[in-house]
């Protein structure tokens, strides 16, 4: 039994914005407060979070994680990897450095914002990690938990997906190809990414990501990084279709 946990549903800044009064902002609703896009995938003792936003130690803490065996990541934006530093408790508390998955333009970017780490000279109580690069795209296994990256881009910026057993995670896409498609057939949940309701230059709006559900068939599906455009949780919730959701933070799926 598989177990997927969304740490975060929102956009780069979350919601609430900051200064802002909007319906949706403003609303009491839980199910409209989300953090920064991330999910827990947990099987058999193995445990795997996508994507380490600046909401990371807010949201292992939240959800009670006294363990991880690796970080995967989308991407090399800020709202996915701002919370690397915080892997340093894992190190401290299970004795060994956490292993990372990533592209060698993510590694890039790392080695950039988290220099410290990658110091000859390292400072004592710095995060310790194990980079495993994915040049290939090939699939790859963690603890007998098998992964596969799918190709997708942001504009110009290629991010991956990952599928694992009848799962896939999709976040910051805006176009995946036919080949990268056939990774995602006979799913039964998918996650997209699905911003607002008008166009962007990089994300699925909420309509092409119903459309892409309809191709693809899934069982269900369910819409994550929303940005307070979209609307009110319970109102747009009512407008889709009976296999999709919009997904909000905390909520926990099980997929046999």
């Amino acid at each position: 039994m598989l177990t997927v946990t969304f740490l975060g549903t929102g956009t780069s800044q979350g919601i609430p914005l900051i200064a802002c009064n909007c319906r949706v902002c403003a609303s009491v609703n839980p199910h409209d407060n989300r953090l920064r896009s991330s999910v827990l995938i947990q099987k058999e003792g193995t445990t795997v979070v996508i994507d380490t936003g600046p909401d990371f130690r807010q949201q292992m803490l939240r959800e009670k994680v006294l363990s991880l065996d690796a970080v995967l990541y989308t991407h090399e934006h800020k709202d996915h990897i701002a919370g690397m530093d915080d892997v340093r408790g894992f190190n401290y508390i299970l004795k060994r450095p956490m292993d990372i998955y990533c592209t060698p333009s993510v590694l890039n970017a790392l080695k950039r914002e988290f220099y410290y780490v990658f110091s000859e000279d390292k400072y004592p109580g710095i995060p310790e990690i194990n980079v495993n690069t994915l040049v290939n795209l090939l699939p790859f296994k963690i603890k007998g938990l098998l992964f596969t990256p799918v190709q997708c881009m942001h504009a110009r910026m290629p991010v991956l997906g990952f599928r694992v057993d009848d799962f896939a995670y999709i976040t910051d896409a805006n176009y995946i190809s036919d080949q990268e498609k056939e990774k995602l057939k006979g799913l039964k949940v998918i996650v997209l990414n699905a911003l607002r309701n008008e166009p962007h230059l990089s994300h699925f709006t909420l309509a092409e990501a119903i459309n892409l559900v309809e191709e693809l068939k899934p069982e269900k599906a369910y819409f994550t990084h929303i940005s307070h455009q979209l609307g009110l949780h319970e109102e747009v919730n009512l407008k889709l279709p009976q296999n999709c959701s919009l997904a909000y933070d905390g909520l926990k799926i099980k997929i046999a």
